[in-house]
């Protein structure tokens, strides 16, 4: 839970997992390195790496020390972003429909994703981000992370007073009039700050940049742009008469990330490195609740580049198609991504057959006009991975005929890469809500079968028949 806590954006979720990479012994590879030098990073069996793109997507690998050639990719992918309320690039909210009546300073949002945005009413809000800072005696400018973790923001609900009776009934938002959350009162709102001289500055609201300035430390006339996002601060924790749930935000995505982290982690300290012939890779990737389609997303080449240049770097500079091409084919992506529990109040959503629980073991999404990228050999190769672990039986989830079905990143990373590919999960209560719920043993569940997945892919692979 402490991971979740401390990663309330993208930007903060690839700090903290280079951070326990880097204590585990992986190395940062420079991938503009083509193997040729003698540098620390210099791709060789047995060792262990990770890099970033734009620090808010994050790669990491081991090679086995029995590597050839053309050898498999063993690919866990998740990703790093959550719905969330973004600071717009003008934070200052110029059009309030108050007119100024309400004596509040609050700051100008955008959300992304789709989130439960009724959730976000009355919760203790903080800001994070990442803030572009340029150095006075330098010229130069540089990346700070903020995470300001205390109720700065808030949105308040309206009065039950002071609703109607039809509006009490349908709770309908407007998501530009009526998410802008309050940052301070008005009074003296300007008092201490500096004359703003440059355009960026004057459509910033002063009291968030002074924020910022404070707690990173820096002069406010230093901070030239940002990107921030909203959260809320309640702590993750275990809840239930045996504390037997865990209750936080950003659940969907991050304890997939966490685990997939964990598993590759334990997999190098417990002698995997050593008897893998294979690469085991995690693959962390941001946008994927506004579909993927950017330089940092599952749409993007980081998968398929990472296969070509990392066995270009581990061929000795030999940049062979038919070596990628058997890659390819010797190559697995568990898509990982949180799935729908049953709900003990709406339990007519999800289709009889096919209802999974919390803490009853990981989940297999599927759908036959690929929402999902399940097929029969994939879902088979995960239910005997979890078999021969002595784990849950998988659990399984289709979505009834009259629902619309959502989709995740196996499908764009399978389309993109021709890697095959299975979507699963773990379950979960109040999917994008501001807090969400899973059970505490799905955490175990999910980390044994990565666990498995990186020491035991090649041989349930190998044991089916083409």
């Amino acid at each position: 839970m402490d991971f979740i806590d401390a990663s309330p954006d993208p930007f903060h979720v690839v700090r903290s997992s280079a951070r326990e990479l880097e204590d585990a012994g992986f190395v940062e590879w420079n991938e503009s390195d083509d193997g040729d030098d003698d540098g620390e990073a210099k791709l060789k069996p047995g060792g262990k790496y990770y890099f970033s793109r734009n620090r808010s997507t994050l790669v990491a690998f081991t090679v086995g020390a029995k590597y050839s050639p053309g050898a498999g990719f063993k690919i866990i992918g998740s990703h790093t972003d959550s719905p969330n309320l973004k600071v717009k690039p003008s934070s200052k909210r110029t059009t309030s429909k108050d007119g100024g009546k309400s004596g509040s300073v609050q700051l100008a949002v955008e959300c992304y994703g789709g989130g439960l945005w009724h959730t976000w009413f009355d919760r203790d809000l903080g800001i994070s981000g990442r803030v572009f800072v340029r150095d006075e005696e330098t010229g130069k400018i540089r990346q700070e992370l903020v995470k300001i973790d205390r109720p700065i923001l808030r949105i308040p609900n309206l009065a039950i007073h002071l609703q109607t009776a039809k509006e009490r009934e349908a709770f309908t938002i407007n998501k530009e009039d009526h998410l802008a959350p309050i940052l301070a009162t008005a009074v003296k709102e300007s008092l201490g700050a500096k004359g703003a001289d440059d355009e960026w500055s004057k459509r910033q609201e002063p009291i968030l940049v002074r924020l910022l300035a404070s707690d990173l430390g820096v002069d406010a006339a230093d901070i030239v742009d940002f990107e921030l996002n909203l959260f809320d601060v309640q702590k993750a924790a275990l809840g239930g008469a045996r504390d037997e749930f865990v209750h936080s935000a950003r659940l969907d995505n991050l304890a997939s990330c966490y685990l997939s982290l964990r598993g590759l982690i334990e997999h190098a300290n417990d002698g995997g490195v050593e008897r893998d012939s294979d690469v085991s890779m995690i693959a962390m990737f941001d946008h994927e609740e506004v579909g993927s389609s950017s330089a940092t997303g599952a749409g993007s080449p980081i998968v398929a580049e990472a296969v070509r240049r990392i066995g270009h770097a581990l061929g000795a500079g030999v940049d062979s198609p038919a070596l990628y091409d058997r890659a390819v084919r010797r190559s697995f992506v568990l898509s990982v991504d949180q799935a729908h529990a049953v709900h003990p109040n709406y339990a007519s959503k999800h289709e009889s057959g096919h209802g999974p629980k919390m803490n009853g073991g990981m989940v297999i999404k599927r759908n036959g006009n690929q929402r999902y990228a399940t097929n029969g050999v994939t879902g088979l190769i995960v239910r005997e991975l979890a078999r021969r672990a002595g784990l849950p039986p998988v659990q399984e989830f289709v979505v009834r005929n009259d629902c619309a079905c959502g989709s995740t990143i196996g499908p764009i990373i399978s389309a993109a890469t021709g890697i095959r590919a299975i979507d699963m999960g773990c379950p979960q209560l109040s999917m994008h809500s501001i807090r969400e719920t899973m059970g505490a043993r799905d955490f175990a569940h999910g980390l044994a079968l990565f666990r498995a997945f990186f020491d035991d892919f090649s041989s349930v692979d190998s044991s089916i028949e083409d």
